[in-house]
């Protein structure tokens, strides 16, 4: 599936164009103009999204401390989506069959006869709905949470209950190169640094871009949002990141000489 680019059609001063700014510290991706899809008919919701995105820095604690089944990072992001209204969902099935007993008039039946039966199927849960978006956080969790997200995507959009939904995940390579930077000059162990977003079945924007592109979600337009290390802010909070040339090259931390 060929991913598209609404928000460089932005019109300035627009929501659009809120997110196409915020692609200067984070790096977006989507399918089916889900993005302009979002803004169209979930305006409330997606200006919420881009004010969680303006407001949120990386911090030095962010990449060199562990997290445990919910980064403090992650709860970060879900805490300030839930002020603004977005809560907690899972996607469930439900089947019901029904059984229809025809009257026989000879026998002076007149009535039909239902009998039903009711099976429910627990689904999986989704970080934060609201209205009709659904979005979850994948910040460093198995990348198999990947296929869960967007499974409950699909059958979301499916069923007629969202338009849209939103995935935030990271970047790897200048993640971990920074990480590994901050980890070093904290006096951490080796064995420590080289910890830091090593596994490679973790989640992180390649992970995610490839099931984009094969298309997992189906009809559901899908926007992904990855954070990168040009959302760094050091603690002392001088400028964090120089960068030089493309947005691809690795970030040089100002004054690193290691």
């Amino acid at each position: 599936m060929e991913l598209t680019h609404s928000w460089s059609r932005a019109v300035p001063g627009g929501s659009l164009a809120v997110l196409a700014e915020l692609g200067g510290r984070f790096e977006l991706r989507e399918t089916r103009n889900a993005a302009a899809i979002l803004a169209a008919t979930a305006p409330e919701e997606f200006g919420e999204l881009c004010a969680v995105l303006t407001a949120f820095t990386l911090g030095t604690v962010d990449l060199i401390e562990a997290g445990g089944n919910e980064s403090k990072l992650a709860a970060r992001l879900n805490t300030d989506l839930r002020a603004r209204g977005w809560r907690e969902g899972r996607v469930d099935t439900v089947v019901r069959s029904v059984l229809q007993v025809q009257p026989w008039a000879p026998a002076g039946e007149h009535e039909i006869v239902e009998r039903t039966d009711e099976v429910r199927n627990e689904g999986y849960k989704v970080d934060n709905v609201k209205g009709r978006v659904a979005l979850d956080v994948e910040w460093n969790a198995k990348d198999g949470n990947l296929d869960r997200d967007i499974g409950a995507y699909r059958s979301l959009y499916d069923a007629g209950l969202i338009d849209g939904a939103v995935l935030l995940t990271r970047t790897h390579d200048d993640l971990r190169d920074l990480a590994r930077r901050l980890s070093r000059a904290a006096g951490q162990t080796d064995e420590q640094v080289r910890s830091r977003f090593s596994t490679s079945t973790t989640t992180h924007l390649g992970k995610l871009e490839s099931r984009m592109t094969r298309g997992d979600a189906g009809g559901c337009p899908l926007l992904a949002v990855a954070i990168s290390a040009r959302c760094f802010v050091p603690d002392d909070g001088a400028v964090p990141v120089r960068w030089s040339g493309d947005r691809e090259d690795q970030p040089v931390l100002e004054g690193w000489a290691g």
